[in-house]
């Protein structure tokens, strides 16, 4: 990475081959061919970003452990470590905070080169469809930077805080001052795209519509976004338009269908990360390291302790159907995410892995539909979504035995006990099974930030005393800080910490 290049890649480095490599899809070779909506749907094929968020968002939520200093097989390969104790990340490389920041803001540029393009060259309604996948893109790729590197967005507050700069147009100075603006500017923007992008996605055809934003995966967006704003009817109205009448039958992660799969690792992460499975809206392959032992064998990852959370008995009263992969004794991986080796070279076999992983799924947004249900005080709608989720979670469901009920949930979360209240009971289990569903993919830290939770981790010291880090919802470490080259060249105003 060019160190000059603070916050987006420059014009000519779009179509590195860390940026665009779809199975079925090459971006154009020559720029100044973009005058065509079939080059330019090429070219928004890498607007999206170019490095996992799931490091991030997995290091700061409770799905990860210290598994002490007698585990065996372990490593301490950063920026795990740094990352379990809430440690500023100064390094670009795999897995860390500035090289989601840099895979971003790379995606961002491509949508804006896409938007230029289609502009410039006049190209007509036959281009609106790629028009509205680089906006509702964008927004995508700003939203999550947004929600790792600034403060939670608060519906009843200023939202004055600093956001992230918002890139509207290509980058072709490497050398641009940048201003964060705000949280609330940020949101605004992203909005805006949103809603003038996903009206241009009807009638788009994509080669394969689950690299893609078309229509249900930007409606899937739209629902994660009002949920953060807390806009609850929104979040139905969206979530709705996901598959036809609202019915995620059949549509969610099946996991009787991956059972027979679980000798076999690579063919159980083909499932999660099937592009045409039902499930997966949005697909995405980037340069990444991150289902590897780096981070499964790390010491301070997902280790015994948290896969016993995994594997135990929920609100159901039985236990979701559980697969883990392990390493060496206590290094588990769910395999949830697929890497393959994309080669450059054959003769002297070189290349580098890429990592596919789903970033929209139905699952998703049918729990967040069911939170939106609760909000608004319609728990039959909540326990109907719930039990839509349970049902493909077992190997085998029987509906008398496995169903969730308003008085299931009541008694398992009850404290000291006293049952919870109802609202208490069905958030919980909307909260826990969203992060069994996506356990290992990055997406419970957002949970935790939107409900405040503390993010508490384990430190076992080296004669196996406890004790304990914990980020309260106040604490500045929550937010994580942005890259240096961005501070130092890019003059932006670093978190505080």
């Amino acid at each position: 990475m060019n160190k000059l290049i603070i916050i987006t890649i420059c014009g000519v480095l779009l179509f590195s081959a860390s940026s665009c490599k779809k199975f079925l899809e090459k971006a154009p070779d020559n720029r100044a061919e973009l005058s065509t909506a079939a080059n330019v749907a090429k070219l928004v094929a890498s607007a999206y970003p170019q490095a996992p968020y799931a490091p991030l968002g997995e290091m700061y939520s409770d799905n990860v452990s210290d598994k002490g200093p007698n585990a065996t097989g372990i490593n301490l390969d950063l920026p795990f470590p740094q990352m379990y104790k809430f440690e500023d990340v100064d390094e670009d490389s795999y897995n860390t905070p500035a090289a989601f920041w840099n895979g971003a803001y790379a995606g961002i540029a491509a949508a804006n080169q896409a938007l230029e393009a289609i502009e410039k060259n006049d190209i007509g309604p036959s281009a609106n469809p790629y028009k509205g996948e680089a906006l509702v893109a964008r927004a995508f790729s700003h939203f999550l930077l947004v929600t790792f590197f600034a403060k939670p967005y608060d519906p009843d507050g200023a939202n004055d805080t600093p956001g992230i700069p918002y890139i509207l147009t290509p980058e072709t100075n490497p050398y641009v001052k940048y201003a964060r603006g705000t949280v609330a500017s940020v949101y605004a923007q992203i909005e805006k795209d949103l809603e003038a992008g996903i009206p241009l996605l009807k009638g788009g055809e994509w080669q394969v519509p689950a690299y893609h934003f078309t229509p249900a995966a930007a409606h899937a967006f739209a629902a994660r976004f009002y949920l953060f704003k807390k806009q609850w009817q929104k979040v139905i109205d969206h979530a709705n338009q996901v598959v036809p009448n609202g019915d995620f039958t059949g549509s969610i992660r099946n996991y009787p269908a991956a059972a027979s799969l679980t000798t076999d690792g690579t063919a159980y992460a083909n499932f999660f990360c099937n592009g045409d499975a039902k499930f997966n809206l949005l697909v995405h392959e980037m340069d990444a390291r991150f289902q590897r032992t780096t981070f499964f064998a790390n010491r301070y990852a997902f280790g015994p302790a948290v896969y016993s959370w995994y594997t135990a008995s929920n609100v159901t009263g039985t236990k979701f159907y559980t697969v883990g992969f392990t390493y060496s004794t206590g290094n588990y991986t769910l395999s949830k995410l697929r890497e393959f080796f994309f080669v450059t070279n054959a003769a002297a076999s070189i290349g580098y892995p890429m990592l596919q992983m789903p970033l929209l799924t139905t699952d998703e947004a049918l729990l967040n539909r069911a939170e939106a249900y609760l909000q608004l005080g319609n728990y039959d709608g909540v326990l109907a979504d719930l039990n839509m989720c349970a049902r493909y979670k077992f190997t085998t469901y029987n509906p008398a035995t496995m169903a969730v009920t308003l008085a299931k949930a009541k008694d398992f979360y009850k404290v000291d006990g006293v049952p919870a209240d109802d609202k208490t009971a069905l958030l919980n289990t909307i909260l826990d099974f969203k992060r069994w569903t996506f356990m290992n993919e990055g997406m419970r830290y957002w949970d935790m930030i939107r409900y405040k939770m503390p993010i508490k981790h384990l430190l076992i010291a080296n004669d196996n005393s406890e004790s304990y880090i914990t980020l309260e919802a106040n604490d500045n470490r929550r937010v994580f800080q942005i890259p240096k080259d961005a501070v130092q060249l890019g003059g932006l105003q670093p978190n505080p910490r």
